[in-house]
């Protein structure tokens, strides 16, 4: 009997503990579950890279005043720290040629560019405030005039249709660039070197041009925006076409060019 009692306050004990492990692993299931869900959404996952990597991209294009070799170094460091999230395009002009040639639906078009246009915003936010908060009065800073945010020099009746024709040439240049590696087989110190210098070519060729005029150029919508290319308070929609829609079209002519001379 002793035996039988013993025995059956085993099987109990071991029953008891079964549950328990059980219920243990269930919870962790279901806590492992959210947690993969989370990670697997991939519009969150494409809207928070782009953000941030817009807003330093930007910040560095506001700092360096769009100088193309600093650029070009901020791109390669960009697309090895988002490049595995959202394919690093960090650029309209990017996400309006990989829209045009059917690279990326209508939905993650949408959420690449409103995540790039809020994190150029931010960027512009962040720099604008923190100048206007150092006043000449501080310690340090009696001889010094305010530093205000860089802006794009303005266009003149002489320069626009020269600058215009900067922008889609060298955002046509980059997005060929591009395009040559947007969903090809390679490791992402090539991908990102190639993505990085082929906007330092394509803003150096173009910058050069510009510069020729008077004029400068971003080859970045979002860029543009945040160096005040345009002045919203009494808008000239050439410099509108300039600024926001010349990199526009030189993103699809650069990537259906890509896919013209496609051999694979």
């Amino acid at each position: 009997m002793a035996t039988k009692k013993a025995g059956s306050a085993a099987k109990t004990t071991r029953s008891k503990s079964q549950t328990k492990v059980t219920t243990v692993q269930s919870q962790a299931s279901k806590a492992s579950t959210l947690k993969l869900n989370f990670k697997g959404n991939a519009f969150a996952s494409v809207f928070i890279a782009e953000f941030v990597g817009v807003f330093a991209l930007v910040s560095a294009f506001l700092v360096t005043k769009g100088e193309p070799l600093y650029m070009g170094f901020v791109l390669i460091a960009l697309v090895l720290m988002v490049g595995s999230l959202s394919g690093s395009h960090l650029n309209p002009l990017v996400t309006a040629g990989a829209w045009v040639t059917r690279r990326l639906d209508h939905l993650s078009a949408s959420v690449y560019l409103v995540a790039q246009l809020l994190g150029a915003g931010a960027a512009f936010v962040l720099m604008t405030t923190y100048l206007n908060g150092v006043q000449p009065e501080d310690a340090g800073l009696v001889a010094q005039p305010l530093r205000e945010v860089f802006s794009l020099a303005p266009l003149s009746e002489a320069n626009r249709w020269f600058i215009f024709f900067a922008e889609v040439l060298g955002a046509s240049l980059f997005a060929f660039a591009f395009a040559s590696v947007y969903k090809a087989s390679v490791d992402r110190v090539t991908r990102a070197l190639t993505i990085g210098f082929g906007f330092f070519i394509a803003a150096l060729v173009a910058g050069v041009v510009a510069s020729y005029v008077g004029g400068q150029v971003a080859l970045n919508p979002a860029s543009a925006l945040a160096a005040s290319a345009v002045d919203w308070s009494n808008i000239d929609w050439f410099t509108v076409a300039v600024f926001l829609g010349a990199p526009l079209v030189g993103g699809v002519v650069g990537f259906v060019l890509r896919d013209i001379v496609e051999t694979k």
